[in-house]
């Protein structure tokens, strides 16, 4: 991706041409994640250009990074657009109850672990507890934000009405002062549905944007001016604009494309995964309502999430929560671009919310909860039908 900024640059200059006016060659390659959507208008497409940039961007101390920081890229923790790795693995930290972050006055809720020189990084205070988050991919993400609210509501069922023992329920918070929420936003006593990060607490890609400047690398902008180090209010270091290309390129970034689907296993795979219920919660298809991009407007896709927050057992309760979600609570995630993981992630998989799961069928094991059912009947399949639910969730 960046080589071809860098060459869609050269053209320009060469040419003489307004890059305004220039539209790169896209490209449809089912094996690398990053890559923008198709249907970008040129204004949307130098938009893209500019965020994929930025997000490559190395932040020094003379940029504003720190004093206390995790990384000093964005891309550093995405590589490929994809996962990450334990290396930038993350730790949050604050109280197994939703009453409220009550570490926040000591560097809560994230865990800077790299410092400046001259500063001591932090270290976890006594009495939090703490979960470790690795990053996700960031691919296709613009699809997920304009899932409507009442597409999420739909799939809700947190009484468990139809008995199958899964009951998800969407993540109710306040939003912060600088998120609009969107025009068919529900509300209810105040609070908005969330539906990124790992327990669901940022609402929109601009939320997710925001808090990664500033928790993960120590940057300040308007949307929030508060030092990491010292708590206090202190001058922008990244532009609103480079913010707002760094969001529009995390809508813009294409979907996974899904591999080998004629392939028998793959075939038999995918129905074995509804089969034995794990599309419950692991929703194949959703569509998006209306997106100012057009291209995202009303359109149908495959993420194999409900974007709901479930109970997943005492083996992922790791009793730390966020906002109201309980400490074994966790937002599904979407399992597109799954089989592409080990590509960024050294060779090899890191799966679950904190990279525990060195492999797909490791991490299937250690789902209980509402889970565990399925769990269950993965055990009970014979070695060939395991072999063909892997190989499916490997062609996502």
């Amino acid at each position: 991706m960046k080589i071809r900024f860098f060459f869609y640059k050269v053209i320009c200059i060469i040419t003489m041409a307004s890059c305004d006016n220039f539209v790169p060659i896209l490209s449809e390659n089912e094996e690398v994640l990053d890559g923008e959507m198709v249907g970008l208008t040129l204004a949307q497409q130098a938009e893209f250009l500019r965020g994929d940039e930025a997000f490559g961007e190395v932040f020094t101390s003379s940029k504003g990074l720190g004093p206390l920081f995790n990384t000093n890229s964005c891309i550093s923790c995405h590589a490929g657009d994809g996962k990450g790795h334990p290396f930038t693995t993350l730790t949050r930290f604050g109280q197994s109850d939703n009453s409220g972050n009550q570490f926040l006055n000591v560097g809560g809720p994230q865990l800077q672990h790299r410092a400046l020189p001259g500063y001591q990084p932090e270290n976890i205070p006594n009495g939090a507890t703490f979960s470790k988050f690795t990053p996700p991919a960031v691919t296709g993400l613009g699809f997920l934000q304009y899932v409507t609210d009442e597409d999420i509501l739909a799939m809700a069922d947190p009484n468990d009405t139809d008995g199958d023992g899964i009951s998800g329920v969407p993540h109710w918070l306040p939003l912060k002062d600088f998120v609009i929420p969107a025009s068919n936003a529900i509300s209810q006593n105040g609070m908005y549905i969330h539906r990124f990060g790992k327990k669901a607490v940022a609402y929109d890609l601009l939320d997710q944007t925001v808090g990664a400047y500033n928790e993960d690398m120590g940057i300040t902008s308007t949307f929030n001016l508060i030092d990491t180090y010292s708590g206090l209010s202190i001058d922008p270091e990244v532009s609103d604009n480079t913010i707002r290309d760094v969001v529009a390129y995390l809508q813009t970034l294409k979907a996974p494309v899904p591999r080998n689907q004629n392939d028998p296993k793959v075939i038999n795979g995918k129905s074995l995964f509804s089969q034995i219920n794990c599309a419950s919660c692991h929703t194949p298809t959703l569509s998006t309502g209306y997106s100012p991009i057009e291209t995202l407007s009303f359109k149908e896709f495959n993420p194999y999430t409900d974007l709901l927050l479930h109970d997943m057992g005492g083996d992922l309760d790791d009793g730390y929560t966020e906002g109201n979600a309980l400490t074994s609570e966790w937002r599904t995630p979407p399992l597109w671009g799954l089989g592409l993981s080990e590509s960024t992630q050294g060779g090899q998989y890191f799966l679950l919310h904190d990279g525990r799961a060195g492999s797909i069928s490791e991490a299937i094991l250690l789902h209980g909860g509402e889970a565990e059912n399925s769990k269950n009947q993965f055990v009970n399949l014979s070695e060939n039908e395991k072999e063909d639910l892997i190989k499916f969730l490997e062609s996502l």
